[in-house]
């Protein structure tokens, strides 16, 4: 059975309600984590915007992408040179030829820190805006994601969409969904992982099959029922979450039983020629399959790409995953503008934190090379964040970092300046608040300030 919480006294560790819970009689969606919005309000987010976040878990090095130093100490300036870019002065790595000819469509801040180098610290950070003690050694999830939160305000754009989606699922350094969850919003505002590989001749989405033998015929005789208890517990709770579960249900039910979300996830119905574009590899499809989830009704979609955690072997592995992105980030933004969409889905690159200026030794505390050739360590002192799309201006680098590419030298720019402008773009206020489990309201954001450069 499918548990949607409806609130109530005692409290289990991560803040859900033991009292309460309504069920929808669809066998085996316990698993699925349908992420649908039971307290959303359009009226939050009046824009008609999506998100795509391309999450590259691990920790991707600024010095080797967007922010090169050609001029500074060779262990600093890395392996590859900038080149020019189809905006002047907006140079990037020779490993990204195809971004370079597009470079007016999006924009760079440069110029990002939150001063941590632990995995799990940044990811709580970049996710959540939020530091609240989380580390390596304490890594449980202290507060909502901001595509949960998102969830929450807006809901999916179309009916029978999922709001919040995972592609090919949400993990933060090894936490499923980690720092993408709800938290204390409830795990129905998780997002929906699809799994599987995008690139897959045979892919296809699992939790979108009912269980054996229930037909929609019979889920709606199970419907009904449901909607017979459901009208005996308001009777019983009048409360604003027992009331905004009629909505949830129906969007649970659109879901499993409509044509829109089977529709969104089959593949095979672009054209192979876009699909070469994008790169015919996991990570490409799965950035196809973002912009057929945002077109067709998804608010928030997050894509992970993962291994970027670098200590060693830094040139032979970009070598393999700079050609990857730079297809799919080229890939995105193109068949977004063709579309008509740009305007319409804000699309960003970045992950927990960057790599250190200087590169090490290869030997990570032991002999020279003796782990590999050399690579970059943890750093949060400076990173970029990559932003085009949604009313987003392009073609604009914001902020600047030292001459060794150590810290900010211009402009410093916070995870809070981050999200105010995403939620800016989703037409969402981002002085919102909610209640922390005991009922105090908390500040979504800390500081509020959108970028506004790119708005």
């Amino acid at each position: 059975m499918f548990n949607l919480d409806l609130g109530g006294a005692g409290k289990y560790c991560d803040g859900l309600s033991r009292r309460s819970f309504l069920k929808l009689g669809a066998a085996g969606l316990a698993a699925m984590g349908l992420p649908f919005a039971a307290g959303a309000t359009q009226q939050a987010g009046s824009r008609n915007t999506s998100v795509i976040l391309i999450w590259l878990d691990g920790g991707p090095g600024h010095m080797d992408m967007y922010d090169m130093k050609p001029n500074a100490p060779t262990e600093y300036a890395g392996i590859w040179r900038p080149i020019r870019t189809r905006v002047p002065g907006f140079d990037i790595t020779e490993m990204y030829p195809k971004q370079a000819r597009i470079t007016n469509l999006f924009s760079v801040v440069r110029s990002l820190h939150h001063d941590t180098g632990d995995h799990f610290a940044g990811g709580h950070r970049m996710l959540t805006t939020k530091n609240m003690g989380v580390s390596g050694v304490n890594n449980m999830q202290r507060f909502p994601s901001i595509g949960a939160i998102v969830h929450r305000e807006v809901g999916a754009r179309r009916r029978g969409m999922p709001g919040y989606v995972g592609v090919p699922h949400s993990s933060s350094i090894g936490l499923t969904p980690g720092y993408f969850g709800g938290h204390m919003l409830g795990a129905h505002h998780n997002p929906f992982d699809t799994g599987g590989d995008p690139s897959s001749p045979n892919f296809t989405v699992q939790n979108l099959n009912l269980a054996a033998g229930l037909t929609p015929e019979r889920l709606e005789d199970r419907r009904t029922l449901n909607n017979h208890f459901d009208r005996m517990l308001r009777e019983l709770d009048q409360s604003g979450t027992a009331r905004a579960m009629d909505r949830y249900s129906q969007e649970a039910f659109d879901f499993i039983t409509g044509p829109a979300a089977r529709e969104a996830f089959n593949m095979n119905r672009e054209d192979p020629r876009l699909r070469d574009r994008y790169g015919r590899h996991s990570w490409g499809q799965s950035t196809l399959l973002a912009r057929r989830l945002v077109e067709a009704g998804s608010t928030f979609v997050g894509v992970h790409l993962g291994g970027w955690d670098h200590h060693w072997d830094l040139q032979p592995s970009y070598e393999r995953l700079l050609p990857i992105v730079d297809s799919l980030v080229y890939g995105l933004f193109t068949d977004l503008q063709e579309r008509g969409l740009l305007d319409q889905v804000l699309v960003m690159l970045g992950g927990e934190f960057s790599r250190t200026p200087r590169m090490n030794d290869g030997g990570n505390g032991g002999a020279p090379r003796s782990m590999g050739t050399p690579g970059r360590d943890h750093w949060g002192n400076a990173m970029f964040w990559l932003m085009g799309g949604g009313g987003v201006r392009g073609g604009t680098i914001v902020g600047s970092t030292d001459r060794l590419g150590e810290r900010p030298h211009s402009r410093p720019i916070t995870p809070c300046n981050i999200h105010s402008t995403i939620y800016n773009v989703l037409g969402i206020d981002p002085r919102i608040q909610l209640l922390d489990p005991s009922g105090r309201p908390v500040n979504v954001l800390d500081d509020p300030t959108p970028i506004h450069e790119l708005l």
